[in-house]
């Protein structure tokens, strides 16, 4: 029997408000979007799993300590456990290679976590704000790509541009709605 299936949601931009061009250094300026826990209840309710795959560059080059980052994720847990919810998985890649098979858009978050959790990638989709995210699902070879182009600041480079992903949303309010109605029941 497969696995439940899981989306995979990118961090910064989706789950909290993205940076803008810089990172999120510490865990005072990690706002989490309530879009996002409103998705991740849906998601939930659906019966699927919810996991972040996020590039963390910023770790690497020195600009966010680890422990902020371990912060950071304790914060996100709290706030969506103040829902009732939580998320089965954080990964998270800090390299600044783009050679490393786990920095996005090569697949080896994903699929890292799907086969430490039994998750079913073929039937999982991929959440994210930029078209990289896109691309991380594809290679992956999840079922369906979402691409989120309002990052929480209005300064998304990838925001009207074209796009691969299956589905493209201009405000995250409007992911929950989506989810509910085109994401079924595992």
């Amino acid at each position: 029997m497969a696995g439940r299936p899981c989306v995979f949601f990118d961090r910064d931009g989706i789950a909290n408000v993205a940076p803008g061009a810089g990172y999120v250094e510490t865990a005072r300026r990690f706002w989490v979007r309530r879009a996002f826990a409103e998705a991740v209840k849906v998601v939930k309710q659906k019966g699927w799993a919810a996991a972040i795959a996020s590039n963390q560059r910023g770790v690497s080059k020195g600009v966010t300590p680890l422990a902020e980052l371990e912060a950071m994720h304790r914060s996100l847990q709290a706030r969506l456990a103040e829902e009732g919810i939580s998320l089965d998985a954080i990964a998270w890649c800090g390299a600044a290679d783009g050679a490393d098979p786990r920095r996005k858009p090569n697949p080896g978050m994903i699929l890292e976590l799907a086969a430490e959790h039994g998750w079913d990638v073929s039937r999982s989709w991929m959440v994210g704000d930029r078209e990289r995210d896109v691309e991380t699902g594809r290679n992956a070879g999840v079922a369906k790509t979402v691409r989120v182009d309002d990052d929480g600041l209005g300064h998304n480079p990838d925001r009207g541009r074209p796009s691969e992903a299956d589905f493209v949303l201009s405000r995250l309010a409007d992911l929950p709605t989506l989810l509910r109605h085109a994401l079924p029941d595992a």
